[in-house]
């Protein structure tokens, strides 16, 4: 696919793709994480990104960083090992290998939107681009872009976030920020992992 203006290439995206499914490996058999990164190059700058797992389309993990914290190929490699763990769902296992899609979001810096209102949130809203952070500056909540694929109006995709951000109705504090990402994808089929490989 093609990056939105301001993120990574699709070789580079492709390469994040490869590094967090072999971070995913590693943690699975216990062998030493080695994987082919460039010297220099837009993978070591500081850069955000989501890691989702998927078995069969049900979701196995889905952790990310909203902000840049540490260079893109780290952040990557932290997202997808804490993504193994998400609490909404059991931990990923051996089993889950052959048919685990992984995919990485790489995000543009959130900025904030103009939107005092539900009414004026919406009608800035880009359904299929934006990714939206909601904050009140005690509790936040995100969905990736991807998430208009499921809630496909910005009637669904504020009120869902609302939602999972526990507000019951618009609060008046409240603080919206949308960025864009571009999705890169390891997927499934894999050979299983043996039993001589898995950690014990």
């Amino acid at each position: 696919m093609t990056a939105p203006s301001g993120l990574l290439p699709p070789m580079d995206g492709r390469l994040l793709a490869g590094l967090a499914a072999a971070t995913v490996r590693a943690r699975l058999t216990g062998e030493r994480l080695t994987f082919p990164i460039p010297p220099a190059g837009p993978l070591h700058d500081l850069g955000a990104s989501f890691v989702t797992l998927q078995r069969a389309g049900a979701l196995r993990g889905c952790v990310g960083t909203l902000e840049p914290e540490r260079p893109l190929h780290r952040d990557v490699v932290h997202n997808a090992v804490r993504s193994m763990n998400d609490p909404r769902v059991p931990p990923v296992t051996a089993a889950d290998w052959p048919e685990l899609d992984i995919t990485v979001s790489v995000l543009t810096t959130p900025a904030d939107l103009p939107a005092g209102s539900r009414a004026a949130l919406l009608a800035i809203l880009e359904p299929g681009v934006h990714g939206l952070i909601l904050t009140d500056g005690t509790r936040r909540a995100t969905f990736l872009p991807a998430v208009w694929a499921m809630l496909p109006t910005a009637a669904q995709f504020l009120d869902a976030l609302l939602h999972k951000g526990g507000w019951p109705s618009w609060p008046p504090d409240l603080r919206a920020l949308a960025y864009t990402s571009a999705e890169f994808e390891d997927r499934a089929p894999r050979p299983p992992l043996t039993l001589a490989a898995t950690a014990t």
